[in-house]
């Protein structure tokens, strides 16, 4: 038999927690080995080639971890550099490893979400200057209309713990009068970084009463295609271990991590801090 490992899932910070938590409710009996590179979060606001060599230092340490498949539970990261990890790295790493990204389930799923035909993507700066939810979207949608807004507050809202105090309405209110300014068609609102269901709240109360807009998370999405994708490449399965656990590294402080973590995931954790590079 293949040897085998744990699902490896990575992010920038603590977002890709919230993608954790639904394929873990959807496929518990799995192995988990989460990644979190706080130290140097956000990926939002640099460039394709620190993004692409930051997130390549993380695949290749989950691999020495003995990961077989890992997703990258970060927009920005599978924007900017999941394709040429892909296509360039993997082959000489191990061509049998996979790397899988968040982007593509949630697009797959805009044709049915959208009646107008208008949908709405709310990211990080580097998300939204990559176009890649456009150019995915086209590929499978090419009537669908898609306006970007970047949103670079967000993230450290949430990872400052404030979003939701009263202060956050204003940075999200922002950003909504903007987008449905720009196209008052849209219906479907996609959250387009895994830190942004925390603050799903807030947007909801923030959006115009009168219209009535679809929000997006990933997280469904992304284990709906992880399962999927399992029963479809049952030799990838093969090589996925079994034993109903879920470890936590952090390039941040443990205690830190665990701490904020517990936000997300609504129960204590406890972290390991490691170095990437």
């Amino acid at each position: 038999m293949d040897s085998q490992g744990p699902i490896g899932i990575f992010d920038s910070g603590y977002g890709g927690l919230t993608i954790l938590e639904e394929i873990r409710r959807q496929m518990p009996g799995y192995d988990y080995l989460y990644l979190g590179d706080n130290a140097r979060s956000p990926y939002g606001v640099r460039s394709f080639e620190v993004v692409y060599e930051f997130t390549r230092q993380a695949v290749v340490k989950l691999f020495d971890y003995g990961c077989r498949l890992i997703i990258l539970a970060c927009n920005t990261a599978s924007a900017k550099a999941l394709r040429t990890i892909q296509q360039r790295d993997l082959p000489t790493i191990d061509p049998a490893r996979r790397v899988l990204g968040v982007i593509r389930p949630t697009v797959e799923n805009i044709g049915q979400l959208t009646h107008t035909g208008h949908v709405g993507v709310l990211g990080t700066p580097g998300t939204i200057v990559s176009d890649s939810y456009a150019i995915e979207i086209h590929k499978l949608f090419p009537d669908i209309v898609v306006t970007g807004e970047a949103c670079p507050l967000w993230v450290p809202l949430v990872e400052n713990g404030e979003y939701d105090k009263p202060g956050a309405d204003y940075f999200v209110r922002k950003h909504l009068d903007h987008i449905l300014q720009q196209d008052p068609l849209i219906d479907t609102l996609i959250l387009a970084c895994t830190h942004y269901p925390l603050l799903e709240t807030k947007i909801r109360q923030n959006l115009p009463p009168a219209v009535s807009i679809r929000l997006i998370s990933q997280g469904k999405y992304v284990a709906d295609a992880l399962k999927d994708y399992l029963l479809r490449h049952p030799e990838m399965d093969r090589q996925c271990s079994k034993n109903a656990t879920c470890l936590f590294y952090t390039t941040e402080a443990a205690t830190k991590f665990s701490e904020m973590a517990s936000v997300f995931l609504q129960g204590e954790i406890d972290a390991t801090r490691i170095t990437l590079g």
